[in-house]
């Protein structure tokens, strides 16, 4: 299987995702597009769950996005 990302690879988030499978790391705080995230694991069904962070690099929640719900960041 070919994957865009790679495992710990820093993203971009397109999309809010569905609230419902939002898994929150502490504090509830909405997740809207443009977030930055990191890859955590690729799923079996082929999506991607990502760590998304807040601006000083604290884990905020995770979450399922698909491929082109999100963006590379350099």
């Amino acid at each position: 299987m070919q994957t865009k990302f790679k495992r710990h690879q820093r993203v971009k988030i397109l999309r809010s995702p569905d609230p419902e499978y939002v898994e929150y790391y502490g504090v509830e705080v909405p997740i809207v597009k443009g977030m930055n995230g990191k890859i955590n694991i690729l799923l079996p069904n082929g999506k991607y769950h990502v760590e998304i962070l807040d601006k000083k690099g604290n884990t905020l929640a995770y979450a399922p996005f698909e491929e082109e719900d999100l963006e590379g960041v350099d």
